[in-house]
Protein backbone atom coordinates (compact mmCIF):
# COMPACT_ATOMS: atom_id res chain seq x y z
CA UNK A 1 0.00 0.00 0.00
CA UNK A 2 1.35 3.40 -0.87
CA UNK A 3 2.41 5.40 1.90
CA UNK A 4 0.43 8.71 0.88
CA UNK A 5 -0.94 11.70 3.35
CA UNK A 6 -2.86 13.50 0.76
CA UNK A 7 -5.65 15.45 0.52
CA UNK A 8 -7.36 15.77 -2.86
CA UNK A 9 -9.90 18.40 -4.14
CA UNK A 10 -12.48 16.56 -5.48
CA UNK A 11 -14.71 18.43 -8.52
CA UNK A 12 -17.99 17.38 -7.91
CA UNK A 13 -19.96 16.83 -11.21
CA UNK A 14 -23.28 18.91 -10.77
CA UNK A 15 -26.36 16.73 -9.75
CA UNK A 16 -28.91 16.76 -12.69
CA UNK A 17 -32.66 18.23 -12.24
CA UNK A 18 -35.80 18.08 -14.03
CA UNK A 19 -39.13 19.67 -12.97
CA UNK A 20 -40.68 16.53 -14.95
CA UNK A 21 -40.84 13.81 -12.23
CA UNK A 22 -41.49 11.50 -15.57
CA UNK A 23 -38.18 12.50 -17.31
CA UNK A 24 -35.87 12.38 -14.63
CA UNK A 25 -32.14 10.77 -15.56
CA UNK A 26 -30.84 8.13 -13.30
CA UNK A 27 -28.32 9.36 -10.87
CA UNK A 28 -25.93 7.13 -11.77
CA UNK A 29 -25.82 8.32 -15.55
CA UNK A 30 -24.66 11.42 -17.18
CA UNK A 31 -27.19 13.18 -19.50
CA UNK A 32 -26.30 14.31 -22.81
CA UNK A 33 -29.35 16.87 -22.41
CA UNK A 34 -27.82 18.89 -19.11
CA UNK A 35 -24.18 17.98 -19.45
CA UNK A 36 -21.13 18.06 -21.64
CA UNK A 37 -22.28 21.88 -23.26
CA UNK A 38 -19.31 23.55 -22.74
CA UNK A 39 -15.56 23.93 -21.99
CA UNK A 40 -16.08 24.51 -18.31
CA UNK A 41 -18.09 21.15 -18.16
CA UNK A 42 -15.61 19.44 -19.93
CA UNK A 43 -12.73 20.41 -18.14
CA UNK A 44 -14.53 19.70 -14.82
CA UNK A 45 -15.44 16.23 -16.36
CA UNK A 46 -11.86 15.95 -16.55
CA UNK A 47 -9.86 16.90 -13.60
CA UNK A 48 -10.38 14.19 -12.07
CA UNK A 49 -8.13 11.98 -14.59
CA UNK A 50 -5.16 13.84 -12.89
CA UNK A 51 -5.72 12.66 -9.61
CA UNK A 52 -7.22 8.84 -10.58
CA UNK A 53 -3.86 7.91 -12.57
CA UNK A 54 -0.98 9.64 -11.94
CA UNK A 55 1.42 8.19 -9.53
CA UNK A 56 1.86 10.12 -6.18
CA UNK A 57 4.02 8.53 -4.39
CA UNK A 58 6.76 6.89 -6.83
CA UNK A 59 9.49 6.80 -4.00
CA UNK A 60 8.33 3.93 -2.11
CA UNK A 61 8.70 1.42 -4.63
CA UNK A 62 10.87 -1.08 -3.33
CA UNK A 63 13.28 -2.96 -6.11
CA UNK A 64 16.99 -4.29 -6.25
CA UNK A 65 17.77 -0.90 -5.79
CA UNK A 66 16.03 -0.10 -2.68
CA UNK A 67 14.30 -2.35 0.03
CA UNK A 68 12.41 -1.84 3.27
CA UNK A 69 12.32 -3.56 6.61
CA UNK A 70 9.64 -5.60 5.85
CA UNK A 71 10.36 -7.05 1.68
CA UNK A 72 7.10 -6.62 -0.89
CA UNK A 73 5.71 -10.35 -1.84
CA UNK A 74 7.54 -9.03 -5.37
CA UNK A 75 10.52 -9.16 -3.37
CA UNK A 76 10.12 -11.93 -1.53
CA UNK A 77 8.80 -14.16 -4.58
CA UNK A 78 7.39 -17.66 -5.03
CA UNK A 79 3.97 -18.82 -2.56
CA UNK A 80 4.34 -15.64 -1.00
CA UNK A 81 3.21 -14.28 -4.56
CA UNK A 82 -0.84 -15.31 -4.44
CA UNK A 83 -4.00 -14.12 -6.91
CA UNK A 84 -6.00 -11.57 -5.15
CA UNK A 85 -9.61 -12.11 -4.93
CA UNK A 86 -10.20 -8.65 -5.79
CA UNK A 87 -8.53 -5.62 -6.43
CA UNK A 88 -4.78 -6.14 -7.75
CA UNK A 89 -4.80 -3.42 -10.38
CA UNK A 90 -7.72 -4.54 -12.39
CA UNK A 91 -9.39 -1.27 -11.84
CA UNK A 92 -11.74 0.14 -14.80
CA UNK A 93 -13.47 3.16 -13.53
CA UNK A 94 -11.49 6.16 -14.94
CA UNK A 95 -11.59 4.28 -18.55
CA UNK A 96 -15.22 4.51 -17.92
CA UNK A 97 -15.31 8.26 -17.38
CA UNK A 98 -12.97 8.60 -19.84
CA UNK A 99 -14.66 6.87 -22.22
CA UNK A 100 -18.49 8.80 -21.25
CA UNK A 101 -16.73 11.85 -21.95
CA UNK A 102 -15.30 11.14 -25.51
CA UNK A 103 -18.81 9.49 -26.59
CA UNK A 104 -20.78 13.07 -25.10
CA UNK A 105 -17.68 15.42 -25.87
CA UNK A 106 -20.11 16.64 -29.73
CA UNK A 107 -22.71 17.94 -27.45
CA UNK A 108 -20.07 20.77 -26.41
CA UNK A 109 -20.51 23.83 -28.83
CA UNK A 110 -17.16 24.77 -28.64
CA UNK A 111 -15.18 23.53 -31.33
CA UNK A 112 -11.71 24.56 -29.77
CA UNK A 113 -12.77 22.86 -26.33
CA UNK A 114 -14.03 19.74 -28.20
CA UNK A 115 -10.85 19.05 -29.54
CA UNK A 116 -8.69 20.16 -26.91
CA UNK A 117 -10.97 17.92 -24.21
CA UNK A 118 -10.69 14.79 -26.63
CA UNK A 119 -7.10 14.96 -27.01
CA UNK A 120 -7.00 15.38 -23.22
CA UNK A 121 -8.86 12.26 -22.80
CA UNK A 122 -7.16 10.62 -25.68
CA UNK A 123 -3.72 11.03 -23.77
CA UNK A 124 -5.00 9.53 -20.49
CA UNK A 125 -6.58 6.51 -22.53
CA UNK A 126 -3.10 5.86 -22.88
CA UNK A 127 -1.76 6.61 -19.92
CA UNK A 128 -4.17 4.17 -18.69
CA UNK A 129 -3.85 1.11 -20.86
CA UNK A 130 -0.08 1.69 -20.98
CA UNK A 131 0.00 0.69 -17.16
CA UNK A 132 -2.52 -2.10 -17.85
CA UNK A 133 0.23 -3.31 -20.62
CA UNK A 134 2.87 -3.11 -18.01
CA UNK A 135 0.71 -5.35 -15.39
CA UNK A 136 -1.20 -7.80 -17.23
CA UNK A 137 0.21 -7.84 -20.84
CA UNK A 138 -3.04 -8.65 -23.10
CA UNK A 139 -6.21 -6.87 -21.92
CA UNK A 140 -9.96 -6.01 -22.91
CA UNK A 141 -9.92 -2.89 -24.94
CA UNK A 142 -12.73 -0.75 -24.47
CA UNK A 143 -13.29 2.57 -26.21
CA UNK A 144 -16.90 3.40 -25.44
CA UNK A 145 -18.81 3.46 -22.22
CA UNK A 146 -20.19 0.20 -20.91
CA UNK A 147 -23.61 -0.12 -19.73
CA UNK A 148 -24.60 -3.03 -17.09
CA UNK A 149 -26.23 -5.48 -19.90
CA UNK A 150 -23.20 -4.93 -22.52
CA UNK A 151 -21.90 -8.23 -24.36
CA UNK A 152 -18.31 -6.14 -24.20
CA UNK A 153 -18.50 -6.98 -20.42
CA UNK A 154 -17.60 -10.21 -21.23
CA UNK A 155 -15.47 -10.32 -23.96
CA UNK A 156 -11.98 -11.90 -23.61
CA UNK A 157 -8.65 -9.89 -24.09
CA UNK A 158 -7.12 -8.51 -26.56
CA UNK A 159 -3.89 -8.58 -27.80
CA UNK A 160 -0.91 -6.52 -26.51
CA UNK A 161 -0.72 -5.62 -30.40
CA UNK A 162 -3.90 -4.55 -30.52
CA UNK A 163 -4.13 -2.36 -27.30
CA UNK A 164 -0.45 -0.33 -28.42
CA UNK A 165 -1.46 0.50 -32.01
CA UNK A 166 -4.95 2.29 -30.61
CA UNK A 167 -2.35 3.74 -27.64
CA UNK A 168 -0.29 5.18 -30.82
CA UNK A 169 -3.77 6.81 -32.08
CA UNK A 170 -4.71 8.25 -29.37
CA UNK A 171 -1.33 9.33 -28.21
CA UNK A 172 -0.64 10.14 -32.02
CA UNK A 173 -4.13 12.66 -31.53
CA UNK A 174 -3.09 14.24 -28.41
CA UNK A 175 0.47 15.35 -29.78
CA UNK A 176 -1.28 16.77 -32.97
CA UNK A 177 -4.05 18.85 -30.45
CA UNK A 178 -3.06 19.65 -27.33
CA UNK A 179 -1.61 22.91 -26.87
CA UNK A 180 2.25 23.51 -26.87
CA UNK A 181 2.74 25.96 -24.01
CA UNK A 182 4.41 24.84 -20.93
CA UNK A 183 1.43 24.22 -18.42
CA UNK A 184 3.82 22.46 -15.73
CA UNK A 185 0.41 20.42 -13.80
CA UNK A 186 -1.44 19.88 -17.22
CA UNK A 187 -1.49 17.47 -20.32
CA UNK A 188 0.34 19.49 -22.85
CA UNK A 189 2.00 18.40 -26.41
CA UNK A 190 5.25 17.74 -24.61
CA UNK A 191 3.46 15.90 -22.22
CA UNK A 192 2.17 13.25 -24.65
CA UNK A 193 5.58 13.16 -26.54
CA UNK A 194 6.82 12.15 -23.39
CA UNK A 195 4.00 9.43 -22.87
CA UNK A 196 4.94 7.95 -26.24
CA UNK A 197 8.36 7.85 -26.15
CA UNK A 198 7.86 5.89 -22.78
CA UNK A 199 5.49 3.08 -23.71
CA UNK A 200 7.20 2.57 -27.15
CA UNK A 201 10.43 1.80 -25.22
CA UNK A 202 8.57 -0.26 -22.82
CA UNK A 203 6.87 -1.91 -26.08
CA UNK A 204 10.30 -2.10 -28.01
CA UNK A 205 12.67 -3.51 -25.35
CA UNK A 206 10.14 -5.84 -23.95
CA UNK A 207 9.37 -7.52 -27.43
CA UNK A 208 13.24 -7.63 -27.75
CA UNK A 209 14.38 -9.38 -24.59
CA UNK A 210 11.07 -11.32 -24.41
CA UNK A 211 11.38 -12.65 -27.87
CA UNK A 212 7.59 -11.72 -27.82
CA UNK A 213 5.91 -11.36 -31.62
CA UNK A 214 2.54 -11.22 -31.16
CA UNK A 215 1.98 -9.84 -35.02
CA UNK A 216 1.68 -6.77 -36.37
CA UNK A 217 4.68 -4.46 -35.73
CA UNK A 218 7.82 -5.66 -34.41
CA UNK A 219 10.06 -4.62 -31.36
CA UNK A 220 12.13 -2.22 -34.00
CA UNK A 221 8.99 -0.35 -34.72
CA UNK A 222 7.75 0.45 -31.45
CA UNK A 223 11.78 1.98 -30.59
CA UNK A 224 11.83 3.67 -33.58
CA UNK A 225 8.43 5.09 -32.75
CA UNK A 226 10.00 6.01 -28.72
CA UNK A 227 12.98 7.51 -30.71
CA UNK A 228 11.45 9.42 -32.91
CA UNK A 229 9.11 10.76 -30.44
CA UNK A 230 11.65 11.74 -27.65
CA UNK A 231 14.14 13.81 -30.73
CA UNK A 232 11.28 15.63 -31.50
CA UNK A 233 10.71 16.86 -27.97
CA UNK A 234 14.32 17.68 -27.22
CA UNK A 235 14.93 19.47 -30.58
CA UNK A 236 11.83 21.12 -30.50
CA UNK A 237 10.28 21.51 -26.56
CA UNK A 238 10.95 24.72 -24.65
CA UNK A 239 12.90 22.32 -22.00
CA UNK A 240 16.12 22.44 -20.56
CA UNK A 241 17.82 20.90 -17.52
CA UNK A 242 17.25 22.45 -14.41
CA UNK A 243 20.52 23.78 -13.47
CA UNK A 244 22.25 26.59 -11.65
CA UNK A 245 25.61 25.74 -12.31
CA UNK A 246 26.45 23.97 -9.02
CA UNK A 247 27.05 20.51 -10.05
CA UNK A 248 27.09 19.50 -6.28
CA UNK A 249 23.45 20.45 -5.53
CA UNK A 250 21.55 21.22 -8.78
CA UNK A 251 20.35 17.36 -9.32
CA UNK A 252 19.57 17.48 -5.09
CA UNK A 253 17.50 20.65 -5.41
CA UNK A 254 15.69 19.90 -8.49
CA UNK A 255 13.68 17.19 -6.14
CA UNK A 256 13.53 19.20 -3.10
CA UNK A 257 12.49 22.67 -3.70
CA UNK A 258 8.65 23.85 -3.09
CA UNK A 259 7.65 24.23 -6.85
CA UNK A 260 8.31 21.99 -9.89
CA UNK A 261 11.30 23.14 -11.91
CA UNK A 262 9.21 24.39 -15.48
CA UNK A 263 12.19 23.77 -17.07
CA UNK A 264 13.08 20.08 -16.54
CA UNK A 265 8.92 19.02 -15.56
CA UNK A 266 7.17 18.61 -18.66
CA UNK A 267 4.40 17.70 -16.11
CA UNK A 268 4.15 17.49 -12.49
CA UNK A 269 1.46 16.80 -9.68
CA UNK A 270 1.34 19.91 -7.17
CA UNK A 271 1.29 19.59 -3.38
CA UNK A 272 0.59 22.31 -1.47
CA UNK A 273 1.62 21.91 2.43
CA UNK A 274 -0.65 25.16 3.89
CA UNK A 275 -3.58 23.76 2.09
CA UNK A 276 -2.78 19.86 3.30
CA UNK A 277 -2.10 18.93 -0.39
CA UNK A 278 1.18 16.35 0.80
CA UNK A 279 2.94 13.48 0.41
CA UNK A 280 5.49 11.81 3.13
CA UNK A 281 8.76 11.60 0.51
CA UNK A 282 10.77 13.39 3.35
CA UNK A 283 9.19 11.20 5.84
CA UNK A 284 9.89 8.20 4.63
CA UNK A 285 13.54 7.91 4.75
CA UNK A 286 13.47 10.05 7.69
CA UNK A 287 10.95 8.72 10.09
CA UNK A 288 11.69 4.78 11.22
CA UNK A 289 8.24 4.25 11.36
CA UNK A 290 8.40 4.29 7.32
CA UNK A 291 9.70 0.96 6.69
CA UNK A 292 12.80 1.90 7.01
CA UNK A 293 13.93 2.22 3.07
CA UNK A 294 17.89 1.54 2.37
CA UNK A 295 19.60 1.76 -0.79
CA UNK A 296 21.12 -1.56 -1.79
CA UNK A 297 25.31 -1.92 -1.84
CA UNK A 298 24.98 -3.07 -5.12
CA UNK A 299 23.01 -0.03 -6.34
CA UNK A 300 25.84 2.57 -5.12
CA UNK A 301 28.43 0.46 -6.36
CA UNK A 302 27.30 1.29 -9.95
CA UNK A 303 28.28 5.14 -9.23
CA UNK A 304 30.99 5.99 -11.17
CA UNK A 305 34.34 7.89 -10.00
CA UNK A 306 34.14 11.61 -10.55
CA UNK A 307 36.68 10.71 -13.24
CA UNK A 308 34.57 8.90 -15.27
CA UNK A 309 36.32 5.32 -14.21
CA UNK A 310 34.50 2.15 -12.93
CA UNK A 311 34.37 2.26 -9.01
CA UNK A 312 34.43 -1.50 -9.52
CA UNK A 313 37.39 -1.72 -11.22
CA UNK A 314 39.25 -0.31 -8.35
CA UNK A 315 41.49 -2.68 -6.16
CA UNK A 316 39.68 -3.39 -3.05
CA UNK A 317 36.62 -2.33 -3.75
CA UNK A 318 34.41 -5.20 -2.29
CA UNK A 319 35.93 -4.41 1.20
CA UNK A 320 35.98 -0.48 1.11
CA UNK A 321 35.29 1.19 4.61
CA UNK A 322 31.97 3.56 3.97
CA UNK A 323 34.24 6.64 4.14
CA UNK A 324 36.46 5.39 0.99
CA UNK A 325 33.79 3.41 -1.25
CA UNK A 326 31.77 7.61 -1.28
CA UNK A 327 35.18 9.42 -1.91
CA UNK A 328 35.72 11.28 -5.43
CA UNK A 329 32.44 9.29 -6.75
CA UNK A 330 29.49 10.29 -9.15
CA UNK A 331 28.23 13.70 -7.29
CA UNK A 332 24.65 12.16 -7.67
CA UNK A 333 25.55 9.91 -5.01
CA UNK A 334 26.37 12.98 -2.13
CA UNK A 335 22.88 13.97 -3.81
CA UNK A 336 20.94 10.95 -3.14
CA UNK A 337 21.68 9.37 0.10
CA UNK A 338 24.13 11.09 3.54
CA UNK A 339 27.59 10.54 2.22
CA UNK A 340 30.55 11.90 4.79
CA UNK A 341 29.71 15.70 4.99
CA UNK A 342 26.15 15.05 4.82
CA UNK A 343 23.89 18.21 6.07
CA UNK A 344 19.61 19.45 5.60
CA UNK A 345 19.51 21.78 3.47
CA UNK A 346 20.07 25.27 4.83
CA UNK A 347 21.44 23.50 7.99
CA UNK A 348 24.74 22.96 9.54
CA UNK A 349 24.86 20.14 11.16
CA UNK A 350 26.56 17.26 10.02
CA UNK A 351 24.52 13.81 9.86
CA UNK A 352 25.54 10.19 9.68
CA UNK A 353 23.47 7.93 7.80
CA UNK A 354 20.77 6.26 10.39
CA UNK A 355 21.37 3.04 10.92
CA UNK A 356 17.80 2.64 12.82
CA UNK A 357 15.99 4.50 9.63
CA UNK A 358 17.75 2.84 6.50
CA UNK A 359 17.92 -1.34 6.85
CA UNK A 360 20.99 -0.89 4.87
CA UNK A 361 22.82 2.17 6.49
CA UNK A 362 22.72 3.81 2.87
CA UNK A 363 19.83 6.29 3.49
CA UNK A 364 18.32 7.94 0.90
CA UNK A 365 17.89 12.31 0.78
CA UNK A 366 15.86 12.50 -2.32
CA UNK A 367 13.14 14.55 -2.32
CA UNK A 368 14.03 15.44 1.67
CA UNK A 369 13.15 19.36 1.94
CA UNK A 370 14.82 21.81 3.73
CA UNK A 371 13.41 21.41 7.56
CA UNK A 372 12.39 24.90 7.51
CA UNK A 373 10.54 25.32 4.06
CA UNK A 374 7.01 25.34 5.20
CA UNK A 375 5.34 28.63 6.90
CA UNK A 376 5.27 27.30 10.59
CA UNK A 377 9.09 27.12 10.15
CA UNK A 378 8.68 23.28 11.35
CA UNK A 379 10.46 20.09 9.98
CA UNK A 380 8.82 18.15 7.66
CA UNK A 381 9.50 14.80 8.62
CA UNK A 382 5.92 14.15 8.84
CA UNK A 383 4.48 15.35 5.70
CA UNK A 384 6.21 17.69 2.92
CA UNK A 385 4.93 19.69 -0.41
CA UNK A 386 7.84 19.30 -2.74
CA UNK A 387 6.01 18.30 -6.48
CA UNK A 388 6.14 15.23 -7.46
CA UNK A 389 7.49 14.33 -11.28
CA UNK A 390 5.34 12.67 -13.69
CA UNK A 391 7.04 13.49 -16.89
CA UNK A 392 10.46 15.20 -16.82
CA UNK A 393 12.96 16.19 -19.72
CA UNK A 394 15.89 14.01 -18.03
CA UNK A 395 13.72 10.82 -18.70
CA UNK A 396 13.69 11.67 -22.31
CA UNK A 397 16.82 11.72 -22.74
CA UNK A 398 17.54 8.60 -21.27
CA UNK A 399 14.40 7.37 -23.39
CA UNK A 400 16.04 8.15 -26.79
CA UNK A 401 19.95 6.88 -25.96
CA UNK A 402 18.22 3.74 -24.92
CA UNK A 403 16.02 3.55 -27.83
CA UNK A 404 18.47 4.64 -30.61
CA UNK A 405 21.32 2.05 -28.55
CA UNK A 406 18.78 -1.17 -28.73
CA UNK A 407 17.84 -0.21 -32.33
CA UNK A 408 21.83 0.08 -33.07
CA UNK A 409 21.59 3.49 -34.62
CA UNK A 410 23.38 5.21 -31.94
CA UNK A 411 25.61 7.85 -32.57
CA UNK A 412 28.34 10.29 -30.59
CA UNK A 413 26.28 12.79 -31.63
CA UNK A 414 22.72 11.04 -29.64
CA UNK A 415 24.73 10.56 -26.72
CA UNK A 416 26.01 14.42 -26.73
CA UNK A 417 22.06 15.67 -27.10
CA UNK A 418 20.56 13.18 -24.67
CA UNK A 419 22.63 11.22 -21.84
CA UNK A 420 26.36 13.93 -21.93
CA UNK A 421 24.01 16.69 -20.61
CA UNK A 422 22.77 14.71 -17.77
CA UNK A 423 26.47 14.30 -16.76
CA UNK A 424 27.48 17.76 -17.62
CA UNK A 425 24.54 18.92 -15.11
CA UNK A 426 26.82 17.37 -12.33
CA UNK A 427 30.33 17.09 -13.69
CA UNK A 428 30.90 14.02 -14.95
CA UNK A 429 32.93 13.51 -18.03
CA UNK A 430 31.20 12.48 -20.94
CA UNK A 431 30.16 8.80 -22.04
CA UNK A 432 32.52 7.67 -25.05
CA UNK A 433 30.25 4.99 -27.21
CA UNK A 434 33.45 3.52 -28.76
CA UNK A 435 34.91 3.39 -25.12
CA UNK A 436 32.44 1.77 -23.38
CA UNK A 437 31.80 -0.65 -26.34
CA UNK A 438 35.30 -1.76 -26.94
CA UNK A 439 35.74 -2.12 -22.69
CA UNK A 440 32.52 -3.53 -21.46
CA UNK A 441 31.69 -3.07 -17.73
CA UNK A 442 31.06 -7.38 -18.05
CA UNK A 443 32.31 -7.58 -14.41
CA UNK A 444 29.56 -5.89 -13.15
CA UNK A 445 26.95 -4.64 -14.91
CA UNK A 446 27.11 -7.36 -17.58
CA UNK A 447 27.70 -9.90 -14.66
CA UNK A 448 24.53 -12.27 -12.87
CA UNK A 449 25.93 -11.40 -9.08
CA UNK A 450 25.27 -7.39 -9.60
CA UNK A 451 24.14 -7.01 -13.22
CA UNK A 452 21.88 -7.57 -16.31
CA UNK A 453 23.62 -10.79 -18.12
CA UNK A 454 21.49 -10.93 -20.66
CA UNK A 455 22.96 -7.95 -22.90
CA UNK A 456 24.81 -8.93 -25.50
CA UNK A 457 26.33 -8.13 -28.87
CA UNK A 458 28.13 -5.51 -30.49
CA UNK A 459 25.93 -2.45 -28.43
CA UNK A 460 26.35 -4.13 -25.49
CA UNK A 461 28.90 -1.89 -23.69
CA UNK A 462 27.31 1.17 -24.02
CA UNK A 463 23.85 -0.55 -23.04
CA UNK A 464 25.35 -1.26 -20.37
CA UNK A 465 26.29 2.00 -19.39
CA UNK A 466 22.90 3.74 -20.90
CA UNK A 467 21.10 0.97 -17.89
CA UNK A 468 23.79 3.05 -15.50
CA UNK A 469 22.52 6.19 -16.44
CA UNK A 470 19.02 5.60 -16.24
CA UNK A 471 18.66 3.53 -12.86
CA UNK A 472 21.01 6.10 -11.14
CA UNK A 473 19.53 9.39 -12.54
CA UNK A 474 15.63 8.19 -12.12
CA UNK A 475 16.27 6.86 -8.95
CA UNK A 476 12.56 6.56 -6.86
CA UNK A 477 10.90 7.77 -9.77
CA UNK A 478 9.11 4.79 -10.24
CA UNK A 479 10.35 2.99 -13.18
CA UNK A 480 12.65 0.18 -11.57
CA UNK A 481 10.36 -3.04 -11.72
CA UNK A 482 8.73 -1.98 -15.17
CA UNK A 483 12.74 -1.66 -16.32
CA UNK A 484 13.61 -4.93 -14.87
CA UNK A 485 10.80 -6.62 -16.17
CA UNK A 486 10.97 -5.21 -19.93
CA UNK A 487 14.61 -5.97 -20.07
CA UNK A 488 13.49 -9.90 -18.60
CA UNK A 489 16.16 -9.09 -16.25
CA UNK A 490 13.72 -10.27 -13.14
CA UNK A 491 16.78 -12.42 -11.44
CA UNK A 492 17.86 -9.16 -10.06
CA UNK A 493 15.56 -9.29 -7.95
CA UNK A 494 17.11 -12.26 -6.15
CA UNK A 495 20.58 -9.93 -5.76
CA UNK A 496 21.98 -9.82 -3.04
CA UNK A 497 20.06 -6.72 -0.77
CA UNK A 498 23.22 -5.78 1.06
CA UNK A 499 24.24 -2.72 2.80
CA UNK A 500 27.07 -0.93 4.59
CA UNK A 501 30.39 -2.80 4.92
CA UNK A 502 32.08 -3.46 8.29
CA UNK A 503 35.37 -5.63 9.19
CA UNK A 504 34.01 -6.05 12.59
CA UNK A 505 33.91 -4.77 15.92
CA UNK A 506 35.02 -1.69 16.97
CA UNK A 507 34.28 2.45 16.52
CA UNK A 508 33.30 3.90 12.59
CA UNK A 509 33.47 7.13 11.97
CA UNK A 510 30.85 7.76 9.18
CA UNK A 511 30.62 11.48 8.78
CA UNK A 512 34.83 12.18 8.17
CA UNK A 513 35.27 14.70 11.36
CA UNK A 514 37.79 11.68 12.83
CA UNK A 515 35.02 10.84 15.28
CA UNK A 516 32.73 7.73 16.04
CA UNK A 517 29.32 7.74 14.93
CA UNK A 518 28.47 3.74 14.99
CA UNK A 519 29.94 1.09 17.81
CA UNK A 520 29.83 -2.73 16.87
CA UNK A 521 30.17 -5.01 19.71
CA UNK A 522 30.00 -8.39 20.26
CA UNK A 523 27.60 -10.27 22.68
CA UNK A 524 30.57 -11.65 24.78
CA UNK A 525 31.85 -7.87 25.23
CA UNK A 526 30.19 -5.12 27.42
CA UNK A 527 27.71 -3.18 25.82
CA UNK A 528 30.27 0.45 25.34
CA UNK A 529 29.06 2.92 27.70
CA UNK A 530 26.37 5.62 25.95
CA UNK A 531 28.37 8.83 23.91
CA UNK A 532 26.09 11.57 22.68
CA UNK A 533 26.10 11.17 18.88
CA UNK A 534 27.23 7.57 18.96
CA UNK A 535 24.89 4.98 18.18
CA UNK A 536 26.19 1.37 19.20
CA UNK A 537 24.40 -2.35 18.11
CA UNK A 538 25.04 -5.41 19.20
CA UNK A 539 26.20 -7.66 16.39
CA UNK A 540 24.26 -10.84 15.86
CA UNK A 541 21.36 -9.31 17.39
CA UNK A 542 20.94 -5.84 16.58
CA UNK A 543 22.77 -5.53 13.48
CA UNK A 544 23.22 -9.13 11.18
CA UNK A 545 26.42 -8.76 8.87
CA UNK A 546 26.97 -11.22 6.11
CA UNK A 547 29.81 -13.17 7.45
CA UNK A 548 28.57 -13.20 10.99
CA UNK A 549 31.32 -10.78 13.09
CA UNK A 550 32.32 -9.01 9.87
CA UNK A 551 31.10 -8.44 6.14
CA UNK A 552 28.36 -6.41 4.79
CA UNK A 553 24.90 -5.41 6.92
CA UNK A 554 22.89 -8.94 6.10
CA UNK A 555 19.48 -6.94 7.75
CA UNK A 556 17.20 -9.60 5.63
CA UNK A 557 19.66 -12.59 6.51
CA UNK A 558 17.15 -14.77 7.96
CA UNK A 559 14.33 -13.80 5.52
CA UNK A 560 12.85 -16.53 2.95
CA UNK A 561 13.08 -15.46 -0.64
CA UNK A 562 11.76 -17.68 -2.36
CA UNK A 563 13.12 -16.22 -5.87
CA UNK A 564 11.63 -14.71 -9.14
CA UNK A 565 9.44 -16.94 -11.43
CA UNK A 566 10.39 -16.39 -15.18
CA UNK A 567 7.62 -18.38 -16.53
CA UNK A 568 5.24 -16.18 -14.15
CA UNK A 569 6.59 -12.94 -12.59
CA UNK A 570 7.17 -10.32 -15.35
CA UNK A 571 2.96 -10.54 -15.34
CA UNK A 572 0.57 -9.68 -12.36
CA UNK A 573 -2.12 -12.24 -12.15
CA UNK A 574 -6.18 -11.12 -12.83
CA UNK A 575 -8.15 -11.14 -10.03
CA UNK A 576 -10.29 -14.32 -9.01
CA UNK A 577 -13.63 -12.62 -8.99
CA UNK A 578 -12.81 -11.06 -12.20
CA UNK A 579 -12.56 -14.30 -14.10
CA UNK A 580 -15.43 -15.80 -12.29
CA UNK A 581 -17.65 -13.15 -13.29
CA UNK A 582 -16.41 -13.39 -17.34
CA UNK A 583 -15.01 -16.85 -17.92
CA UNK A 584 -13.88 -15.79 -21.12
CA UNK A 585 -11.00 -14.09 -19.03
CA UNK A 586 -7.88 -16.44 -19.22
CA UNK A 587 -5.18 -16.32 -16.30
CA UNK A 588 -1.42 -14.95 -17.07
CA UNK A 589 0.66 -17.90 -17.76
CA UNK A 590 1.71 -19.81 -14.46
CA UNK A 591 -0.71 -18.16 -11.88
CA UNK A 592 -2.55 -20.61 -10.20
CA UNK A 593 -6.18 -19.16 -8.74
CA UNK A 594 -7.96 -22.18 -8.38
CA UNK A 595 -10.47 -21.79 -11.50
CA UNK A 596 -10.26 -24.52 -14.30
CA UNK A 597 -11.43 -22.32 -16.97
Amino acid sequence: MKKLIIILTIILVPMLSSCDLLDLTPKDQISQFDYFKNATDLELFSNPYYNDLLDKSPFDEQSDVIVESILSAVLTGGNRRTVPASGGGWSWGTLRRINTLLENIDQCEDEAAVIKYTAVSRFFRAYFYYEKVVRFGDVPWYDKQLGSADEDLYKPRDSRELIMSKMIEDIDYAIANLPAEVSTYRVNKWAALALKSRFCLFEGTFRKYHNLNPGGNDYKYYLTQSAAAAKELIDNGPYKLYSTGNPTKDYLMLFAQKNASPQEYILAIKFDYPLGIRHNASAYTLVSTQGRPGLTRKFVNSYLMKDGSRFTDKAGWEEMSFLEETQNRDPRLAQSMRTPGYTRINDTRVLAPDFNIAVTGYQSVKFVQDPKSNSSNNDRTGSSDCDMPVFRLAEVFLNYAEAKAELGTLTQGDLDISINKLRKRVGMPDLNMADANSNPDVNYLGSAEYGYPNVSGSNRGIILEIRRERTIELLQEGFRLSDLFRWKEGKAIDQSFMGVYFPGPGEYDLTGDGKADVILYLPTSAKPAPQDGVVTFELGKDMLLSNGTSGYVDYHQKVERNGFNEQRDYLYPIPINERTLNNNLTQNPGWNDGLNF
